[in-house]
């Protein structure tokens, strides 16, 4: 099975309806520059928008999409002992792309890479590995072959290199990145080469947690009533990032959905409201957008800038029914996703209610 049969963009859907938010990541970094290494460009920032296809492929990077200039080299990974050594972070936080590394002290002619990976908590099927190529100065995604099934937990990705001067004294390193774009849990890594001469070398298995922000909705139970015309819910959005490495800044969307054998539910039915801090409450625009019809609101930040590790955001939001909304509709479906200002959305949460005094 292919990498682009398999790898998908994260989709939650709104309480069951069709309205899906499509996630795409975008962050790169890198450990201290030694030579010869691959350098890494700096990171690309990806837009979004709400997707109903939950097929479709994920936006990814390309070398014109790129910001300009580079980042920091991965130093060489591994000892002087080993002729191959593989480079992976305890964390590989969702939403963030994670710099690792292979470093060559062997000659090779013509060879293969291989990355052995397995997954627990989440599917192959949703990992994206890319290496770096000087000579284009783009990321290029290794190839893969997956495990059987639709969400295989092993694969083997793969690139060709060459690297006829590697040895101890003069290390030869490949600047990969890696990117979860499902679920939290734990990926290990075993990387080999095929020398070209008839040799295979294999690396220690490195392991790392794919982690995300802590995040929680206060005030808001499940199936709560509103009422047309009524006052609005009060509930709040609270992310703590609980990871080793600091977040872009964050983006929220809510999604809603609401149909009944006569009515749709519109935009203007809804009244959704923001708090931020020295401008009060402020009215937020919902956009028809997504299936079934649905509608979506970008939510503002909830705090300037990234967010470090041990840092909290708080969404304060407020929900209220128009009085003008369909008095035959008695449920909206809607849900609230939380993730980077690159688009990735690492928490999805049912945000359903009843409409009490329908009829």
């Amino acid at each position: 099975m292919t990498s682009a049969a398999q790898r998908k963009t994260v989709r939650r859907t709104a309480g069951g309806s069709a309205l899906a938010l499509s996630a795409a990541l975008s962050l790169a970094g890198g450990p201290a520059a030694a030579a010869p290494t691959t350098p890494v460009p700096a990171a690309a920032h990806i837009g979004t928008r709400p997707m109903c296809d939950t097929t479709a492929a994920p936006v990814r990077a390309s070398a014109a999409g790129l910001a300009a200039g580079r980042a920091p080299a991965p130093a060489p990974a591994g000892t002087s002992a080993q002729q191959i050594s593989y480079q992976l972070p305890a964390q590989a936080p969702l939403g963030l792309l994670t710099s690792s590394a292979v470093t060559l002290r062997t000659p090779v002619s013509k060879g293969t890479v291989h990355l052995d990976v397995t997954t627990t908590g989440f599917s192959t099927a949703s990992l994206d590995f890319e290496r770096y190529v000087p000579a284009t100065r783009s990321w290029v995604q290794l190839a893969v072959r997956s495990g059987e099934g639709s969400l295989p937990k092993h694969a083997d990705f793969s690139f060709p290199v060459t690297a006829p001067t590697a040895s101890a004294a003069r290390p030869y390193t490949v600047a990969l990145r890696l990117q979860d774009l499902d679920l939290p849990g734990t990926l290990k890594v075993t990387a080999s080469v095929a020398d070209g001469h008839g040799h295979t070398y294999r690396a220690p298995a490195r392991t790392a947690a794919a982690t995300r922000p802590a995040v929680s909705v206060g005030g808001w139970p499940q199936g709560v009533p509103l009422v047309h015309g009524g006052p609005a819910r009060t509930f709040t959005v609270t992310v703590h990032n609980t990871t080793d490495r600091t977040y872009p800044p964050l983006s929220g969307v809510l999604s809603a959905y609401g149909q009944s054998a006569t009515s749709t539910l519109r935009p203007a039915d809804l009244v959704l409201q923001q708090y931020r801090a020295g401008h009060g409450w402020q009215r937020v625009t919902i956009t028809p957008g997504g299936c079934d019809p649905g509608m979506f609101a970008t939510l503002a930040g909830p705090v300037p800038g990234r967010l470090a590790p041990g840092a909290t955001a708080v969404y304060r939001l407020r929900l209220a029914v128009a009085a003008t909304a369909p008095k035959d509709v008695p449920k909206v479906e809607a849900a609230i996703n939380v993730g980077t200002g690159t688009a990735s959305y690492f928490f999805w949460q049912d945000l359903s209610f009843a409409i009490a005094d329908h009829r």
